[in-house]
């Protein structure tokens, strides 16, 4: 599947609506008690930045990256401004943010993830999409210097001589973007409703890995 390694308009993407999503079937038995089983073992996000288009200049914006995509064909990178960082919005990543490991010694490679929850019943997402240089790793509390990332896939990389030690916490902070595709072929606009106040819609929704 095609990804385009470019960002949507920031500006327009402050405006959209939109979070994460589950899929949970809830069965009511003849007793009134339920049972609740997940579809999906991820959350999955989706958006409408419909609601982030203000000008007519927007709208040509929007349409010109939507034609560039070719649609659903393509996908791209999408800053949640709600959830974008590995820790809260106000705050300034850092390299102690997010446990992404425990070194055993041989393992080089970390996944960057994000928590949410504490404790076991913690919900540990998987960061694909790294914003490049944003990135900072720590292990055992020190700024590592001798990692490379790989912002198509989110993981971490230890140069050779350099991999964690048995039992050493390997940490990191970054700021993230959330790959997405539009989430129609067909975008209709009505000048004539927008300039009283109809927002177009203008779905898009999370790839997952």
């Amino acid at each position: 599947m095609g990804f385009d390694d470019v960002r949507f308009p920031v500006g327009i993407a402050r405006g959209a609506s939109g979070g994460p999503e589950r899929r949970t079937d809830v069965v009511t038995t003849a007793s009134g008690r339920e049972e609740r089983n997940s579809r999906w073992a991820a959350s999955r996000r989706s958006y409408n930045v419909g609601f982030g288009v203000k000008t007519l200049n927007d709208i040509h914006t929007v349409v010109s990256f939507f034609e560039e995509r070719r649609g659903r064909l393509r996908a791209f990178r999408f800053r949640d401004a709600a959830d974008w960082k590995s820790c809260l919005p106000s705050a300034v990543p850092a390299a102690t943010d997010q446990v992404i490991g425990t070194g055993d010694g041989v393992t080089a490679q970390f996944q960057l993830v994000k928590r949410y929850g504490t404790g076991a019943t913690a919900y540990v997402r998987v960061i694909t999409a790294p914003v490049p240089g944003s990135v900072t790793v720590a292990v055992n509390g020190v700024i590592a210097s001798d990692v490379t990332v790989d912002h198509a896939t989110g993981c971490v990389s230890f140069a050779a001589g350099h991999v964690p030690a048995a039992g050493a916490v390997i940490s990191a902070g970054f700021a993230f973007d959330v790959p997405v595709r539009f989430d129609t072929d067909r975008i209709s606009i009505n000048l004539s409703h927008f300039a009283a106040g109809e927002i177009p819609d203008i779905p898009l929704i999370e790839v997952r890995p």
